[in-house]
């Protein structure tokens, strides 16, 4: 049967070419704005590490001003400082744990007429691998013992391995950073989460970092922070011993947990940490300890910006005015046919047939107006590249991968539907005596 309403439906699209249009024309632009908004969202609030987002915590301790919040109405600071990131790394009480920060290098070349350059760093402990896992083209990360001392090791990004040493394997040779020569021990191949959840405190959506060293070595190296900083107490004086005794925060802790029981119990022990902190002088607010998941911590940060979900929901209200539209011309359509409705039931053809029937020609159009649809939103992410492509990370918000395609598809038939439902009803509910005295 749906074959026989397909392809009545078919030759009624034909019979009414330019009426059709229209109606395809008003669903794919419908479809094309709010895909172009939907897909943007889909992208900037994704899921970027979905296998592992509820076992890795982010670790906030509220070590501020006793009289101001470090947000309202009652947040602790987003970071930690380096006197609590590193007791609490040393503590060892995760499965894994990463203290890290961003900082920067300059990567001397030793090849002749190569210059020196600018890398993006990562300052961090050698779970980072592991724990977000990051995926090897050569080598891995180093092992915890570089933790604890100052060994000189690397793990270079794919682009940056391949600036220096083109295709071949690296692992073993030495890059030098700054005058100080770093043994590679890794090479990550293309990595980028987006959001870039383990530091959402420094540009949500820009580019992982260039060479990921250990932060034992960059506090050694006394490598300042490239990321943000804030300080509720001032500092007794200037240097970079004073600046990591002091109570600003500017590392990003995370650590891996796995289940309830664990959460519950780390938590404990970060509450006890505090405790004993008070004890010390320090911590003058409340207890006010959280952890937080990878989607929860994405939540609490609003890495989404307000002003896209006030664009999806514009986006969404212009849709709905397209299938006003496809309503009215679908109704103007079936009203055209009312001789042809009236016959047919003359002869015998139910209300559930003739409702089959239209459904389906309503089903064939949104099908034609998702697939323009799509051509429609790929033309929208592409007047947005061309609007912002300055900013690195329009890159990753332009793409349309088969998720968005088959939501546009199925977004367009239901649609389609859903506007079909009333001039299909009013076509059931024509008087087939009524039509044939006019015939």
């Amino acid at each position: 049967m749906f074959r026989y309403y397909a392809r009545l439906g078919l030759l009624s699209i034909r019979r009414n070419p330019v009426l059709s249009a229209l109606m395809v024309a008003a669903i794919a632009t419908g479809i094309g704005a709010c895909m172009t908004i939907v897909n943007i969202d889909y992208v900037m609030s994704g899921n970027p590490i979905p296998h592992r987002s509820k076992l890795l915590y982010h670790v906030q301790l509220d070590s501020w001003d006793p009289y101001e919040a470090a947000e309202e109405p009652n947040e602790p600071p987003d970071q930690v400082t380096y006197i609590d990131g590193t007791a609490l790394l040393a503590a060892g009480k995760a499965r894994r744990q990463v203290l890290s920060y961003r900082s920067g290098r300059v990567m001397q070349p030793e090849g002749e007429g190569q210059l020196p350059f600018q890398v993006a760093s990562r300052s961090t402990s050698a779970d980072f691998f592991p724990m977000f896992d990051t995926p090897f083209l050569y080598g891995s990360g180093w092992d915890k013992s570089a933790d604890d001392g100052t060994t000189y090791v690397v793990v270079l990004s794919r682009a940056i391995s391949e600036q220096l040493f083109g295709d071949e394997d690296p692992v073993g040779r030495h890059v030098v950073m700054n005058g100080d020569s770093y043994r590679v021990t890794g090479v990550l191949d293309t990595w980028q989460p987006t959001p870039k959840f383990y530091d959402v405190s420094n540009d949500s959506f820009g580019e992982v970092e260039d060479v990921y060293i250990p932060f034992s070595v960059s506090i050694a190296e006394e490598m300042s922070s490239q990321g943000n900083t804030s300080c509720w107490k001032p500092m007794a004086e200037i240097g970079w011993q004073t600046f990591i005794s002091s109570e600003c925060v500017w590392m990003q802790l995370w650590v891996e947990l796995h289940g309830e029981a664990e959460r519950e119990e780390y938590m404990a022990f970060l509450d006890a940490y505090v405790e004993t902190q008070k004890a010390a002088g320090r911590y003058p607010r409340a207890v006010n300890n959280r952890l937080y998941d990878v989607m929860q911590w994405m939540e609490n940060r609003e890495v989404v910006e307000d002003d896209v979900q006030v664009l999806l929901g514009l986006a969404v209200l212009f849709l709905l005015v397209c299938l006003l539209n496809t309503i009215g011309l679908l109704l103007a359509k079936i009203m055209r046919r009312s001789g042809d409705i009236g016959l047919r039931r003359a002869l015998g053809a139910s209300r559930s047939a003739i409702f089959g029937q239209y459904i389906v020609e309503a089903g064939l159009i949104g099908i034609a107006g998702g697939i323009a649809g799509i051509g429609m939103t790929m033309l929208g992410l592409q007047g947005i590249k061309l609007l912002y492509g300055e900013i690195e990370f329009v890159e990753r918000l332009v793409r349309l991968d088969w998720v968005m395609v088959s939501t546009a598809i199925v977004l367009a038939v239901l649609s389609a539907l859903a506007a079909a439902l009333y001039p299909t009803w009013r076509a059931c509910g024509i008087h087939p005596a009524s039509q044939l005295k006019s015939l």
